[in-house]
């Protein structure tokens, strides 16, 4: 059988963004329909904080696909030439369980991140949002902001980064990409400071986004931690917003900026008022009123990758590109 290869450089070709938003709403309402199995990932921790490696199988119902993101986490990556999140998806084609294709793990993981949350940001933020803050200014920041604007008007952001040559960096080159203004906040709490979107996309492992600074009508993703035992934002920040979720199983079991406000006896389980699937088919109120804060918590689900890869390896195969190469499968294969 041949495999088809597409690499980390091919990726953002075969899957704009825009497209992607796309992708990702309605493979979330596959999975909140009942047509996907999304089992919790298994997780290896590296001894001495080395990282994490995750392997995250599922099966999509819409479209129809079966695979697996094997993915490493290294926080410490940060300020190196290596991604935190590296990795492949594995697509393989359900009907005969035949591998389709190997699909570069870092640069999908990028975009369907910010897609997602993107499609969280229309389902739940106010309308007319022209400002946003973006806390962090690696892979996930900019490409938060490339999402934001799929779904909103954004014309001006302010960001902050623990490193601020990083952050003039990033709104040097992105404020040049897109056309906007974005200013450079020396800290996270004036970067936030009336914002209508914030988006948090960090390595922090505690938190930076605090509930006392967020305004009234806000709406927050947050998309760094994904650990319990890590969080970016504070229990008054969870406890003041209307909790949304990707998947609930995964995040009272995974998501610490949720489960430490939870142990300290702030919120109940019941405080995650349902998954966003459930509010894109109408089951759910999303958002209550211009004043209420909203918060998105996103964990990364693998019906969002296998979607992801589906489509690129689709595109992949009408362009031509990427590398077939015969790994087997067939049961009289030639010697």
């Amino acid at each position: 059988m041949k495999v088809r290869i597409i690499t980390q450089s091919e990726v953002p070709r075969l899957l704009p963004m825009r497209e992607c938003v796309s992708l990702m709403a309605e493979a979330l309402r596959s999975l909140a329909r009942g047509e996907s199995v999304q089992p919790l990932r298994t997780v290896t921790r590296v001894p001495e904080g080395g990282g994490l490696l995750a392997s995250m199988p599922a099966y999509l119902g819409t479209p129809p696909a079966l695979g697996v993101k094997v993915i490493t986490v290294t926080p410490a990556n940060q300020g190196t030439p290596f991604d935190s999140h590296q990795g492949a998806v594995l697509l393989f084609e359900p009907a005969h369980g035949s591998l389709v294709a190997v699909v570069d793990g870092t640069s999908i993981t990028s975009i369907r991140t910010a897609a997602v949350s993107a499609v969280a940001t229309d389902t739940l933020a106010r309308n007319g949002v022209t400002s946003a803050a973006i806390l962090g200014s690696g892979v996930q920041a900019a490409a938060h902001l490339e999402a934001l604007r799929v779904v909103r008007p954004i014309e001006r952001a302010r960001v902050w980064s623990r490193s601020f040559d990083h952050a003039k960096a990033f709104a040097a080159r992105e404020s040049t990409r897109h056309g906007i203004r974005i200013d450079v906040a020396r800290s996270a709490r004036e970067a936030v400071d009336g914002a209508e979107v914030v988006c948090v996309a960090t390595a922090a492992r505690d938190p930076v986004l605090f509930g006392e600074w967020i305004a009234p009508g806000t709406h927050v993703n947050a998309v760094g931690a994904c650990v319990p035992t890590c969080r970016e934002l504070d229990t008054e920040a969870v406890r003041r917003a209307r909790l949304f979720v990707d998947r609930r199983e995964s995040a009272l079991h995974e998501a610490g900026d949720i489960l430490i406000p939870i142990q300290e006896r702030a919120i109940g389980e019941d405080h995650i008022v349902g998954e966003i699937g459930d509010v894109l088919l109408g089951r759910l109120q999303g958002r209550g009123g211009d004043e209420e804060i909203t918060l998105f918590k996103s964990l990364g689900l693998a019906i969002e990758d296998l979607a992801a890869a589906h489509r690129i390896h689709a595109n992949a195969t009408a362009g031509g590109v990427g590398s077939a190469v015969d790994l087997g499968g067939l049961r009289d294969a030639p010697a």
